[in-house]
């Protein structure tokens, strides 16, 4: 059974750093990619990354490259978000989930989202 658990959000100031991660059970990464998304206080849920083995790192919107990064501990079977420069507009609540190894089509199996809130 897949299993993913998100974890690392917070409180942190504008211009502050942490440090997601999403933990994943019952598959390994090299047949899936793992996507980052999240969802704002009133708003739909957004993609923020999506990572392959096969098919590397890439950001949506593009405004996020440089300020967020992705690590990836294949001996933990987890992926790291890294986010650096927060914004306020970076507050909502992030879920990582699997998908197709080229970020293509749906993603599946979600976690429950872990909260991040950038106060000023």
């Amino acid at each position: 059974e897949v299993h993913l658990v998100e974890s690392g959000g917070g409180l942190v100031q504008a211009g502050g750093s942490l440090r997601l991660s999403c933990a994943a059970s019952g598959f390994t990464f090299d047949k899936y990619a793992i996507g980052w998304f999240r969802q704002a206080p009133g708003k739909n849920r957004e993609p923020v990354s999506c990572t392959s083995a096969t098919h590397g790192t890439k950001f949506f919107p593009s405004s996020e490259k440089g300020r967020f990064t992705i690590a990836t501990d294949s001996a933990k079977n987890t992926v790291y978000l890294q986010m650096n420069n927060l914004e306020l507009d970076d507050t909502g609540v992030y879920y990582c989930a699997a998908g197709n190894p080229d970020c293509s089509g749906s993603f599946y199996d979600w976690g429950q989202g872990t909260s991040v809130t950038v106060a000023s």
